[in-house]
């Protein structure tokens, strides 16, 4: 059966947008691949509100946060974590050694700037990753804020995941001062998934260059060149994909991206006001994400028979995730959905569980 997706990805992918993968195979080495390749890059550009030169990577996003904090960090990295994705970065840098030190937030709060600050204060630190849009315990962090606070520290670099909220969400690369931001298809952008993204500035190409182990396949530097020289890759790149995000970036780009970004708050308002009628939610006020939900279950409802009866109806939403995964759940709203579709959505867990609509 036909699945409608409310999970933190991957999203539905429009008809059209998934018959693009089915392209006819050209060289990648070409002259149309080239032409292809910085034209995504270009599209990008826009939707990141940056200047800064573009990266693929055919790879889920971990890829390049991998990529990222191993280029990157010359003396030591910062990582600020609000769920499981912000932990993630920590992971990276400790299975590729590279020295880093985690600050975790208190659950359900997000990284502030004076945590930030803090921290930078001990000048011990070169590099800072923040997870713009966690989905374990659906944060948005206020990463605009925070790179007020990093540009008060010129030798730091500041890396952000914003994976699962890049064409959800309005993220100024340049005017929040961020150096490398990364994402990946199959979230917000709505395609499936195979491939990474990010923007990463001159700063930090510059002190990328100062370390010596950046490994191979995901070197940023050997990326960044191949990419300046060419708008090809060093690797064989997946074309597929590329197909498919060049169309769904001019399906973004006539939706409009205010447009866009107003229909995701829209849905999560919907989601938000539903969940604290009947339950309560996870992320503190102010700090929300307008792609997943993370709701509290308070009601102490068992997830999988909620879960089941949801799929007999061609519905699927999240469980809990990481340290939450017994206390919430999750529904997404990111990509390409209808309020419509979510209503019908909100509607039948109200008939499974017995909510008062």
């Amino acid at each position: 059966m036909y699945q409608k997706l409310f999970i933190p990805g991957p999203t539905d992918v429009a008809p059209d947008v998934l018959a693009k993968m089915a392209t006819p195979m050209i060289g990648h080495r070409t002259k149309e691949a080239t032409v292809l390749q910085q034209n995504i890059s270009e599209k990008l550009q826009k939707l990141m509100y940056t200047d800064d030169t573009i990266l693929l990577s055919t790879s889920s996003g971990t890829g390049l946060m991998e990529g990222a904090i191993r280029s990157c960090t010359r003396k030591k990295a910062a990582v600020f974590s609000v769920g499981a994705f912000g932990d993630r970065w920590y992971e990276l840098a400790v299975h590729n050694n590279v020295p880093a030190d985690i600050f975790k937030s208190e659950p359900g709060q997000p990284t502030t700037p004076e945590m930030v600050d803090d921290v930078l204060k001990t000048g011990e630190y070169d590099v800072i990753t923040v997870t713009h849009n966690e989905t374990s315990s659906g944060i948005m962090n206020p990463c605009q804020a925070i790179g007020e606070v990093v540009r008060n520290y010129p030798g730091v670099l500041y890396l952000v995941d914003a994976v699962s909220s890049l064409a959800g969400a309005k993220i100024e690369v340049d005017r929040w001062g961020i150096d490398i931001c990364i994402s990946s298809t199959q979230k917000s952008l709505a395609l499936p998934p195979g491939l990474s993204l990010c923007s990463i500035s001159e700063r930090a190409v510059e002190a990328a260059k100062q370390v010596e182990f950046r490994g191979y396949y995901l070197d940023l530097i050997r990326l960044y060149d191949q990419v300046k020289k060419s708008f090809q890759y060093p690797s064989t790149p997946s074309l597929s994909h590329m197909f498919a995000l060049d169309y769904q970036l001019d399906r973004i780009m006539e939706e409009g991206l205010d447009n866009r970004f107003a229909r995701h708050e829209l849905l999560a308002d919907l989601v938000r006001e539903w969940a604290e009628k009947h339950f309560s939610l996870f992320a503190a006020q102010g700090y929300r994400s307008n792609t997943v939900t993370c709701i509290n279950n308070t009601t102490g409802f068992v997830f999988a028979d909620l879960s089941n009866a949801l799929l007999e109806r061609g519905f699927r939403i999240g469980g809990g995730y990481g340290p939450f995964k017994a206390t919430t759940f999750r529904i997404a709203t990111m990509g390409e959905l209808e309020e419509g579709t979510l209503l019908e959505l909100l509607a039948a867990i109200d008939e499974i569980l017995g909510l008062e609509a």
